[in-house]
């Protein structure tokens, strides 16, 4: 039986005409295909920060939107039902249940509050303006600026199922959080297609947290010995140990975001100094909600203005409420509170914070007492590694 030979070069040509045919079959088939999912309706809002850094005020610039269901640390269920693991080991639990709120699925919290429950057991629930306002409590109309203390008197008794009713009848969730220490945990949440997820890093000067912490050293007490594995143990922060984590953190979550940071988070990362918002409150809390797809109303800008301007530094009783205040003398407080010695040893645990996030080491007691020199840079865009950046030192 006589062959067929077919030259190789008709072949090439034969098998490139139909894979042109195929791929362009494909297109015009696809082209008829649902696309892939468009973002989930929501926005999500993540606060990253540590504790006394500011954070509680951030998250009320937030809770009081009217477009806003925000949360205070739901995490602090975790930490407290499961304190004599390590900050690390509760990470994917804390993770867990932030995505869980981010979803407005609030079964979560029956792991960690089984009773039948009320608004008042969720951690710090009077702080969210959502929870003090319909549907979750009618006392006050959603673009109203509300009071712990009233919120507290009037929607308490509210049964918890409010909390989820509520979360489902806003545009954005906004989470605040101090217990996570690692970006790359947060991963999975930046991935996942249920989720519109960005990341406001809240950052503060480590000398001022040190002595804002010191108004706060029974409270912070067991969060110190999750933080430093202490199994369960209560610890006071006597030797900066649980400052150097947290500034160890603040490094680590900014370098991972900035230097060569995957693809999906491009545009999703916003780091914030406290000492800029305070400095400039409307022009960075306007860059913040511009980030956050949310805009600044009349009486938010009023709201602002007067909760940045009182006439003191605010009392030690006050430590985790928002206030009235002269937030620019309480950004510096530390500059006269603190001792030199004090101030030398934070600068040696924090050392790498200090330089990257951009606050200006001080050399003798003279350059800290003096308020003329300001310690806090100018923000740049910064390109290096802290290790390899070049100190005053």
């Amino acid at each position: 039986m006589a062959r067929i030979r077919i030259p190789s070069t008709i072949v090439i040509i034969f098998v490139t005409v139909q894979t042109g045919f195929l791929l362009f079959m494909y297109a015009r088939y696809s082209s008829f295909m649902p696309q892939s999912e468009e973002k989930p309706s929501q926005v999500h809002i993540l606060i990253l920060s540590s504790w006394r850094s500011g954070s509680s005020f951030v998250g009320q610039l937030f809770s009081q939107h009217p477009s806003v269901f925000y949360l205070m640390e739901p995490a602090w269920h975790v930490w407290v039902t499961m304190y004599q693991n390590s900050a690390k080991v509760l990470h994917m639990a804390a993770r867990d249940l932030v995505r869980s709120v981010f979803l407005c699925d609030m079964s979560v919290f029956d792991a960690y509050m089984p009773w039948k429950r009320n608004l008042s057991d969720l951690f710090q629930w009077a702080a969210s303006r959502a929870l003090c306002s319909a549907p979750a409590c009618d006392s006050f109309e959603r673009t109203d600026i509300t009071s712990e203390m009233a919120c507290k008197t009037l929607c308490g008794r509210y049964p918890f199922s409010k909390v989820e009713e509520a979360c489902k009848t806003y545009s954005h969730v906004v989470i605040k959080e101090v217990r996570f220490f690692d970006l790359k945990v947060l991963y999975p949440l930046l991935t996942d297609p249920s989720l519109n997820l960005k990341i406001i890093h809240l950052v503060r000067d480590p000398r001022a947290v040190v002595k804002s912490r010191e108004q706060s050293v029974k409270a912070l007490a067991r969060d110190n010995g999750i933080v430093l594995s202490t199994n369960g143990t209560k610890v006071e922060d006597s030797k900066y140990k649980v400052m150097q984590e947290v500034c160890r953190s603040h490094v680590q979550i900014y370098e991972t975001a900035t230097l060569k940071p995957p693809n999906f988070l491009k545009d999703r990362y916003l780091m914030v100094r406290f000492e800029d918002l305070v400095r400039d409150p409307l022009s960075e809390i306007s860059e913040m909600y511009k980030f956050a797809d949310l805009s600044l109303t009349p009486r938010l800008k009023s709201w602002i203005y007067n909760i940045t301007h009182g006439q003191g530094p605010g009392k030690k009783k006050e430590a985790f409420k928002i206030t009235s205040r002269d937030a620019v003398s309480v950004s510096q407080a530390w500059r006269n509170v603190l001792s030199f010695q004090k101030v030398k040893k934070i600068q040696e645990v924090c050392k790498g914070a200090i330089n990257i996030l951009g606050y200006q080491l001080v050399d003798s007691e003279k350059e800290q007492r003096d308020l003329t020199l300001d310690l806090v840079l100018p923000r740049r865009q910064n390109q290096f590694s802290w290790s390899s950046f070049n100190p005053k030192h």
